[in-house]
């Protein structure tokens, strides 16, 4: 199971997507005031306590379940077909945490009204990566399925 290529790259997919939770998403820092507000999973809030707070569970959710459903996949390995649509399944778990992302940062740049743009951290740029995981897994699950029927036709 954990010996396919496709089980480590799901194993790493679910690993950064946890990672998401944990990590800073985007920044913005006003140079003339030093006020600070950090976008994470689960919340927008100035560093210094000064200003409204954001809940923003929905990223944090779709993260960790993005990670569950890899962990499930793993285990899917004797149906192959079921273990690809799982990976179209998490591949719209995963874009809709960077739609979270994009759209909560927006609402951090709306509360400093100032011309420096935010940035983003390195919890914006990991479910990139998984993306990209997720993409390479479903593409070696396809190769696993079409070696098993071409077999099949062998016999």
């Amino acid at each position: 199971m954990i010996q396919r290529i496709q089980s480590v790259f799901l194993l790493l997919l679910a690993l950064s997507m946890l990672s998401v939770v944990f990590l800073p998403i985007w920044s913005k820092t006003d140079p003339l005031s030093n006020q600070e507000v950090v976008l994470t999973a689960t919340k927008l809030a100035f560093t210094k306590g000064q200003g409204p707070t954001t809940n923003t569970w929905p990223i944090a959710a779709l993260a960790v379940a993005a990670a569950a459903v890899a962990v499930f996949e793993i285990f899917q390995f004797r149906n192959r077909i079921r273990q690809h649509q799982i990976g179209v399944f998490n591949l719209l778990l995963i874009m809709s945490t960077i739609g979270a992302g994009f759209y909560y940062s927006s609402i951090g740049e709306r509360l400093l009204n100032i011309k420096v743009p935010g940035t983003f951290e390195a919890g914006f740029y990991l479910p990139t990566l998984a993306l990209l995981l997720n993409v390479l897994a479903n593409r070696f699950i396809r190769r696993d399925e079409k070696l098993v029927r071409s077999m099949d036709r062998l016999r």
